[in-house]
This record gives structure tokens, sequence and C-alpha cells, in this order.
């Protein structure tokens, strides 16, 4: 083979490698994840049956707003018995307190009164709050994610009527292998693609897990370290185009790859 045969083998070796090279950054797949969400469950404290629900999925709701109402009548009725007995307390305090002016009655009289008194002031101020969390408020600021109890459903103590999905509380999920982690560091900023999603995306770590999902046994191989994989999270610049569930793809470049072009030799 003469020499310009040659030289021109080694260009076109070069020109295919450069452009496998510029194929394969195009392609970059990044790292696959999902999107997640901590959800605040608004419950009542007692078991009751919802009586009115003042909004749907989807509906926008700001701190302090009335999100639905527990029926009363068992906390209503507790209410009146106790200011029952609260207006007799008062009754019997305000005569050991006339027949201790007068000297007609002991010390230890008005004591025990006084005593009855406060015991009575305070469980009818248990029985109001019982009473005022009938209802159930929001929170904290967000959307309403799921209802799990309508109108007319009995819902138990503790069992949330429905929840709330802060924007702040958006996260990403995704996985890294052993040999990506030393790239990443809490406080780095990710590029975030999904399908027909915004090509600005961004995320920020917050938590880099220190354990495994795989733990091989303990004389490692090669093989095996490849099948180390780390979970990473990380906050979404923009909660607002991103969707609970909705899968993704994590880069760790933040800028958008550049494609590149082969360029033929014109020589």
């Amino acid at each position: 083979m003469r020499s310009s045969q040659v030289i021109s083998f080694l260009a076109l070796v070069l020109v295919l490698a450069t452009g496998l090279a510029g194929c394969k950054e195009k392609r970059d797949p990044g790292f696959q994840g999902w999107v997640e969400a901590d959800m605040i469950f608004v419950s009542p404290d007692e078991a009751g049956r919802v009586t009115k629900l003042n909004v749907r999925e989807g509906d926008e709701v700001k701190v302090g707003d009335h999100l639905y109402s527990v029926d009363d009548d068992l906390q209503l009725a507790d209410l009146n018995q106790q200011k029952a007995t609260l207006a007799n307390a008062q009754q019997t305090y305000d005569r050991a307190a006339s027949l201790n002016k007068t000297g007609s009655g002991t010390q230890a009289n008005l004591d025990s009164a006084v005593s009855a008194l406060r015991v009575a002031e305070a469980r009818v101020a248990t029985s109001e709050t019982r009473m005022a969390r009938r209802k159930g408020f929001a929170p904290v600021a967000g959307t309403i994610q799921q209802i799990y109890f309508r109108e007319g459903e009995m819902v138990a103590a503790q069992r949330p009527v429905l929840s709330i999905m802060p924007p702040g509380n958006m996260k990403l999920r995704f996985f890294v292998p052993e040999t990506e982690l030393p790239k990443l560091a809490i406080g780095d900023t990710v590029r975030v693609s999904c399908d027909n999603c915004a090509a600005d995306l961004t995320a920020k770590i917050y938590f880099i897990a220190t354990s495994a999902e795989y733990t091989p046994p303990v004389i490692y191989s090669l093989e095996e370290r490849n099948k180390l994989v780390y979970l990473i999270q990380a906050r979404p610049s923009r909660p607002d185009a991103l969707r609970v569930g909705q899968p993704i793809d994590i880069h760790l470049n933040p800028k958008t790859p550049e494609t590149k072009t082969p360029v033929a030799d014109k020589r």
C-alpha cells in the first residue's frame, strides 16, 4: 500500500471516530428517575361523617382555608354537658365565697369550690377545642392532591380526608452507579429532561444516600461493583412544570449538551 493511500485511510478512520464520539454525546440518556412529593395529610382528631367538602382535587388553597367539616353532634352534646357542669360549679363557688366573707363558711369549702370551678372551665375549653376541630383547615399552601373521603362517608380518627402538596415538597429521585458517585455533591445543579418538558429545567441535589441499594458479598468483584447504585434526591427549580409520578431523565451537566456534527476532511 502506497503512502498516500495510508494517509487517506488514517484520515477516514479519524473522521469515523469523531463521528461516533459526536453521536454518543448526542444521545446522552442520563440517569432515569421519577417525580415524588411529600404530601401533607389533613385528618380529624375523632371519627365522624364528612358533612361538607369545600375543595376538589387540583384546587389551590392558602393557609387557613376551610377544607371540610365532620359531623359534631357528639361533641356538641359533650360541650353542653360541660357548660352545665360549669354553671353548677360557678354557683357552688359563689355560695362558698359569700359564706366565707360572712364567716359562716370554711376555707376548705372555698378551696374545694375554686378547684371544682377551674376543672369545669378546663373541661369546657377542651370541649370547645373538640368542636372547633370538626372543621379541617389548610395548614399549608399548596394544591389538593387527592381526596380520600367524600360527603356522607365515615372517616376514622386520624385518617386523612385529603392530602395537600406544597410546591416546595416536590422532589426528584434517581439512582447513579457507584462509579459516578464521586462526581456528585450536595448543592450541585443537574439538568432535568422529560417528554414534552421545557428544555431549561434544572434541580439542586439535597440528599445523597450513604449506603448502596444493592449489597454484594464481602469480596467484591468488578461485575458486582458495577451493580452498586445510590439514591439521589433533588429539588426542582420549577416544580410547577412537573407532575407527581412523571418519569424523568437526570443529566449531570446542567447545560444542554451541544450536538456535534462530524466534519469531513476537505483535503
